[in-house]
């Protein structure tokens, strides 16, 4: 941002030269890039960060320099003579999108006479690096330099119906802007209409049909307030950048709307010999108070490390325009004036105290003492997963933690409406905050699988978002950390990560898979941890792979509740003595019914089993010839242990007959010879 000392002299007289002006806007906050000669003028180039709108215009500079040397402010007057005429009954205005533009005013300035600007505006003017162009014109942006608002003056007799339409526009539309691009238009984009067509890009760039030209003898002067992202995505979409544009996308004053109007009318009339027509047309559809800020002084010392007296304090929000009160000995409260949208929390009144007191005045030490701290159990705890899934073959990955609605429903079984969701985020699309992580994971497994990163094993340690079951306006989800886990192999393969997972972070919990339903899974189970719901786990159904172009591999999935672990987490382990004696293992292949589940047979097993049964294990699974169609081969691997003796095979044998005869009397269960 160009500032010309000969411009900003019009309101506060500082007395200062160019270089001390330039330390006190540094120190607060405002580098200068540079300070340069224009002729008899001296121009700095100021450096305004993103949050601060309000700054990019000579009065917003003068605002700074006043609040920290104490001189006060001169704002110009606008001593505005009106015609007889009517300005309501000249144009009408009309909102269609409150939500996209939450004021619009409106003048009309006749008997224009179209021709060069007086020499005192261009040579400000070109001193900033504006090109003139006319009066016209030249005034709009003269404004524009001085007060950070951004006006536009149409040619009003090519403003069809003398009706002005601020609406979204319609798709398909076409609008050629003043700088000669054509602009194919879309719902997306907030255009300013009359009663037939667009006739200008709102907060972008004007339409070439109704620009004003040396024919002009009618200007209709538009001030208004935009919504910033509408602007910065219409100018980003169709490569359109302008100082207006600039303005609207850091937010613009919305209360200051009058006063800009009136200071352009007042220029356009004197430098064109033009007529204001009576009153203003203003449509201001949502009118909110100022919120108050409240900001605790030991906070502050906290955050800054440095104390900074009260009426310091007092003195800095004054001087500010902050209208300060205390409510008690530690609470300010902060009414902010209307330009400074960028405070709305404490953190910032901290830092307007911090900038403006001086940030000089921080002491420096000539050592930096920084202390370690011991990592707290959830930290040790991720640390673990961490470690054991990259020992595992798992890669990790880190998402964002919003979904698309296909891919919510397709992981969730849920509508749109059942998830939380924002407008906008990263695209029209991904909306949703995700209520589980394997919908992400999926999708960073499909781009994997695609380029040939096989075999593929992934995992993220993230949060998901479960909406209040009574939606309550103003409740915030439940949140809980999980792990998502997504690999292209068997169940089994899952489940022996998931046991060696939860037996490293709690070696005492008991473990147990049940078999679940899942929208996405051909099998699922529901995975308990002491009892307790700690997550579920499942093969990818023919469908969901489809979808996600994976159906010629086998692909597991599952989740644990990462915030269970960590309840259980940091409990030693009970020491068993070695044994003393030989174990016997026994192979079991049984034929059983394809809906028999493995949780079946190992309660079979387990209600026939001796004491000295120490292990069930799951061999294998096969399906095919010499194997019936609708039976399956599934092998059960059975450790026998007695830990008074050394065990006899005529022993194991009578173990594993009357086991045999329990599965055969529970779903008719054989033993497969062949």
């Amino acid at each position: 941002m160009k500032i010309s000392l000969e411009w900003l002299r019009d309101y506060i007289d500082t007395g200062l030269p160019a270089e001390a002006i330039g330390d006190i806007l540094s120190n607060r906050g405002f580098p200068i890039e540079s300070i340069e000669q224009a002729g008899e003028d001296t121009v700095l180039d100021v450096e305004i960060t993103s949050n601060r709108g309000d700054c990019l215009g000579h009065i917003g500079i003068a605002r700074e320099l006043a609040a920290a040397t104490g001189k006060p402010l001169k704002l110009p007057a606008v001593p505005l003579h009106e015609s007889a005429e009517q300005a309501c009954l000249k144009i009408r205005v009309e909102i269609h999108e409150p939500a996209l533009c939450n004021r619009y005013t409106a003048r009309v300035i006749e008997h224009v006479k179209n021709g060069p600007s007086p020499a005192w505006m261009q040579r400000r003017l070109e001193a900033v690096g504006v090109r003139c162009v006319n009066n016209i014109v030249d005034v709009t942006n003269y404004v524009m330099m001085e007060a950070g608002q951004p006006t536009h003056a149409f040619d009003y007799h090519k403003v069809g119906g003398q009706k002005i339409i601020v609406r979204r526009a319609v798709n398909g539309e076409r609008l050629v802007s003043i700088d000669g691009t054509k602009c194919d238009l879309d719902d997306s984009m907030l255009v300013i209409a009359d009663a037939r067509q667009p006739v200008a890009l709102a907060g972008v760039m004007g339409g070439l049909d109704s620009e004003v030209s040396g024919q002009t003898t009618a200007i209709l002067l538009e001030a208004a307030h935009f919504e910033p992202v509408t602007i910065r995505r219409t100018a980003r979409r169709l490569a359109i950048k302008s100082e207006a544009s600039f303005r609207f996308e850091r937010q613009v004053d919305t209360e200051n709307l009058e006063w800009v109007s009136n200071r352009c009318a007042h220029l356009m009339a004197e430098v064109s010999g033009g007529q204001v027509a009576r009153g203003i047309v203003d449509i201001y559809p949502r009118k909110s108070d100022r919120d108050t800020v409240g900001m605790r002084l030991g906070r502050m010392r906290t955050l800054l490390g440095i104390d900074i007296p009260p009426d310091n304090v007092l003195s800095i929000f004054t001087a500010l325009g902050f209208s300060p009160e205390f409510r008690h000995e530690d609470l300010i409260m902060c009414t902010p004036p209307s330009w400074r949208h960028d405070v709305y929390r404490e953190a910032d009144l901290i830092e307007e105290a911090s900038r403006s007191y001086g940030y000089d005045k921080v002491p420096v030490e000539p050592k930096i003492h920084i202390e370690v701290c011991k990592p707290n159990l959830r930290e040790k705890t991720a640390g673990k997963v961490r470690a054991f899934l990259t020992g595992a073959g798992f890669f990790e990955t880190v998402t964002v933690s919003f979904v698309d609605e296909q891919t919510a429903t397709l992981f969730t079984g849920r509508t749109a409406g059942e998830h939380l969701s924002v407008s906008g985020v990263f695209g029209k699309n991904m909306t949703l905050l995700r209520q589980n992580l394997i919908g992400s994971l999926a999708q960073v497994f499909q781009s994997n699988t695609r380029v040939g990163n096989k075999p593929c094993r992934l995992f993220e340690l993230a949060d998901t978002f479960i909406p209040d079951a009574g939606r309550r306006p103003g409740t915030l989800p439940n949140e809980h950390s999980c792990i998502g886990l997504m690999m292209d192999d068997e169940f089994r393969a899952m489940r022996g990560a998931i046991e060696g997972l939860v037996q490293k972070i709690c070696p005492s919990g008991t473990l147990e898979f049940k078999p679940g339903s899942l929208p996405w899974a051909q099998a699922g189970a529901d995975i308990l941890l002491n009892k307790k719901p700690l997550g579920f786990a499942g093969l990818l159904n023919a469908e969901t792979a489809a979808r996600l172009d994976l159906e010629k591999q086998t692909v597991s999935a599952a989740q644990l509740d990462f915030d269970l672990l960590l309840e259980h987490a940091g409990a030693i382990p009970s020491a068993k003595p070695l044994p003393r004696f030989p174990a016997i293992v026994r192979d079991l292949s049984l034929i059983v019914d394809e809906p028999v589940a493995w949780t079946q047979i190992v309660s079979a097993v387990q209600s026939k089993a001796p004491a000295e049964l120490e292990q069930i294990d799951f061999g294998g699974l096969y399906r095919g010839k010499p194997i019936a169609d609708g039976k399956k081969s599934v092998t059960v691997s059975l450790r026998f242990r007695d830990e008074q003796g050394t065990l006899r095979h005529e022993t194991v044998d009578g173990f594993q007959n009357e086991i045999l005869a329990g599965l055969t009397e529970a779903f008719g269960a054989e033993l497969r010879t062949a």
